[in-house]
């Protein structure tokens, strides 16, 4: 026996089609506010980090002197001043490179290594802790391997502080910062002087800042921190989110010379004519600081 399949009407149809439009338009409907779900609104944060000002490529080289053979103990606040504020650079973006009980040869590389990174609108910033002798008019770090007994030795085995600030202007960086923090008594100068004579000024190049934790010719003492009185308000200024690095260098002489009252007066000398910031500038940033 034979069945015949009764053929759809043309009303049946439509219907059909009108509801499987319906049923698409339900799961496009749903699909959109998944999405949306999923599109949740940015937070705070995020929205403060994309409208930061886009910053120039910015390097640090750091260098923490400690154990020098000829010195009664090793000194621990460079190795510790080094950490801590590469750390701090390398919060606020900074490319840093740091070296630790650097000799000549080390020091020497690691300058010529950043010399070849940095751009025409590069900031460099240069630290150094450890000892530090002044000759002439210039002042010298004085790397772990370097064996002084007068005079031409200083020249021969230090590395002119000066020299390495004229060779980032030669590379037509930015600008250029330095962090000096090389004002001891030392064991060297004792062999050819009556008394240590700290360090000359270090005289700033073109569009340069330069912080010295003694002013020149004095001599500061270690304390008992764990990092020396500098770089420890360095990092104070650091942390406190102060943007220019002229604002927080200044700081920092300012909270050295009130911990000591006045026996310790850092240095500060500037050649800058660009505005340098130490911390990225987010949109809140700028409008408190008149940006």
């Amino acid at each position: 026996m034979m069945f015949r399949v009764p053929r759809p009407s043309r009303r049946s149809m439509t219907t059909i089609a009108a509801l499987i439009g319906v049923v698409s338009a339900a799961i496009g409907a749903h699909a959109a506010l998944n999405k949306r779900g999923v599109e949740a609104p940015r937070s705070k944060d995020t929205a403060q980090v994309d409208a930061a000002v886009p910053a120039a490529s910015r390097f640090a080289l750091v260098i923490g002197n400690g154990r020098y053979p000829d010195a009664p103990r090793p000194l621990s606040q460079p190795i510790n001043d080094a950490r801590a504020l590469s750390a701090a650079l390398r919060r606020e973006g900074f490319d840093v490179d740091v070296i630790e009980d650097a000799r000549r040869g080390d020091i020497v590389q690691a300058v010529e290594r950043l010399k070849a990174r940095v751009t025409k609108d590069s900031t460099v910033m240069l630290f150094y802790g450890g000892y530090g002798i002044q000759s002439g008019r210039e002042s010298y770090m004085i790397p772990v391997d370097a064996r002084i007994w007068n005079e031409a030795d200083v020249r021969r085995a230090g590395v002119s502080i000066e020299s390495v600030l004229d060779s980032f202007k030669d590379s037509g960086v930015q600008a250029k910062l330095a962090i000096i923090d090389a004002s001891r008594r030392n064991p060297y100068e004792r062999r050819f002087r009556a008394y240590s004579h700290g360090l000359a000024p270090i005289s700033a190049p073109a569009n340069a800042l330069v912080l010295s934790s003694a002013t020149p010719g004095k001599v500061a003492e270690d304390g008992d921190g764990e990092n020396s009185l500098l770089i420890g308000a360095l990092l104070g200024s650091i942390s406190s989110r102060v943007v220019s690095a002229d604002a927080a260098f200044a700081k920092a002489r300012l909270a050295v010379t009130r911990a000591t009252g006045g026996a310790q007066v850092p240095s500060v000398t500037s050649s800058l004519v660009d505005d340098v910031k130490l911390s990225p500038v987010t949109a809140d940033a700028s409008a408190a600081t008149g940006g």
